[in-house]
């Protein structure tokens, strides 16, 4: 791990835990586990002002590509609210497993996680952010 533990901007950690704490009691076994195992990862998470946040750390509305780390698979999507998830815009919803694999991790960080297909280790390839104006997010 490029910084040593997950690195978070403190409103999007408040509104993170608020929808993780909405979402403990999914049925689907992948999701459950993700949501569970991202639970856990907050709790030793670096918070940060906007400022102090790392330009290379996966947040909320990253532009992020990820692949396999034999690059047999590769794929890149944005990171959002569940309320903003659209698959035909590649758009992931930080409660589906891929976005909670990611958020907070670095560029070039590995991550082994748990999907529908199985266990997978992933190497975060891109990290690019879009630039927003909202200062707050709304569940």
């Amino acid at each position: 791990m490029k910084y040593g533990q997950l690195i978070l901007e403190k409103k999007e950690f408040v509104t993170l835990k608020r929808l993780l704490n909405l979402s403990e009691n999914y049925k689907i076994d992948t999701r459950k586990y993700s949501i569970k195992r991202l639970s856990e990862e907050l709790q030793s998470a670096k918070v940060v002002d906007e400022e102090e946040f790392p330009n290379d750390v996966i947040r909320f509305n990253s532009l992020i590509t990820v692949a396999t780390t034999d690059d047999s698979w590769e794929n890149t999507f944005q990171l959002v609210l569940p309320s903003e998830s659209n698959a035909a815009l590649k758009k992931v919803s930080i409660l589906a497993p891929m976005g909670a694999a990611v958020m907070g991790y670095a560029k070039g960080d590995e991550i082994e996680w748990e999907f529908p297909a199985g266990i997978k280790t992933l190497t975060i390839k891109n990290v690019e952010q879009e630039h927003t104006n909202k200062s707050e997010f709304q569940l």
